[in-house]
């Protein structure tokens, strides 16, 4: 099992490089840290340090406020956090998010 998410800047249509990506697992009702990743050249992160998910319900927060000031733009979301189920913990879970200041969107890649 792997996780990966690519995260695009639908602005200026390129990759998100430099987005932060905080990875959390839900563990009796309690969100604990699991790994933290920062978007490369390409807007993807692939490798969270050889953590894998387990079955269960996970988060990734996408630090989109950091990105869009280092840019000077204004933004409405500080932060994106996108919830995900893992039911099958053999399965590759893909989570791309689609960026701009004012919207965002996201769906189970592959």
């Amino acid at each position: 099992m792997s996780l990966s998410s690519h995260v695009l800047d639908g602005t200026s249509g390129t990759p998100a490089v430099g987005v932060s990506l905080r990875w959390d697992r839900l563990t009796d009702g309690q969100w604990e840290p699991v790994a933290q990743a920062v978007t490369g050249t390409d807007g993807r992160v692939r490798d969270w340090d050889g953590v894998t998910p387990d079955v269960g319900t996970h988060r990734l927060v996408f630090g989109t406020g950091e990105f869009f000031r280092a840019r000077k733009l204004p933004t409405f979301y500080p932060e994106v956090i996108v919830v995900f189920e893992v039911t099958d913990a053999d399965e590759h879970h893909h989570v791309p998010l689609l960026l701009s200041p004012f919207a965002y969107s996201t769906y189970r890649g592959s």
